[in-house]
């Protein structure tokens, strides 16, 4: 006879009750489950059926979201961008001026690109001519657009994001009130 293994989700129940600072019976209280099904769950005694264990890991997931921080807590509120017609000179300028690395590239309110010193610096390594790029626009340059999510999204959904890209706009009904950049993952250290 063989023995199935429990789903790893099911290992981790103990670890993140702990985490979150809270007893069995009120993760049992939050899942609609019994304070000892939870222990024995804990204790490896038994596996639970699959709507008990989806009751708790939802829990778990509900309750870890609340204690995670959201995009608008997180987020820079003042989005610094540059229109696609604009010149590198003075998109360089305006990363001087305000301390950034990258700028959304907007047409109207609509982002259509990301322009930052890595791919400007790209540019001038790859062989293009410095004073003839300053007089390019924006848009000859730019990378893709970056993603945009919901203010109420939680933080560790925007660092698997920020994995992938410099930045994150934020939105709140469809139009952009924040940006968030690895810089300001940093700044959560301070704290």
């Amino acid at each position: 006879m063989f023995r199935v293994e429990a789903p790893k989700e099911i290992l981790t129940i103990r670890e993140r009750r702990r985490k979150l600072g809270i007893t069995q019976s009120k993760l049992a209280k939050y899942s609609g489950v019994s304070q000892s099904l939870i222990a024995k769950i804990e204790a490896g005694k038994v596996d639970p059926s699959y709507s008990k264990a989806v009751k708790i890991l939802q829990a778990l997931d509900e309750l870890e979201s609340r204690n995670t921080p959201k995009a608008e807590e997180i987020m820079t509120s003042r989005v610094i961008s540059v229109s696609a017609g604009e010149t590198i000179k003075k998109t360089i300028h305006l990363m001087e001026k305000y301390n950034i690395s990258q700028l959304p590239v907007m047409r109207g309110n609509h982002p259509i690109g990301m322009i930052t010193e890595k791919n400007i610096l790209s540019h001038i390594l790859g062989g293009h001519n410095p004073r003839k790029l300053a007089e390019t626009s924006v848009e000859k340059v730019m990378d893709e657009a970056p993603p945009q999510v919901p203010d109420t999204t939680p933080l560790d959904t925007i660092t698997k994001i920020l994995h992938d890209y410099p930045a994150v706009l934020i939105t709140r009904k469809e139009k952009i009130i924040g940006i968030i950049t690895k810089a300001d993952l940093l700044k959560l250290l301070r704290y």
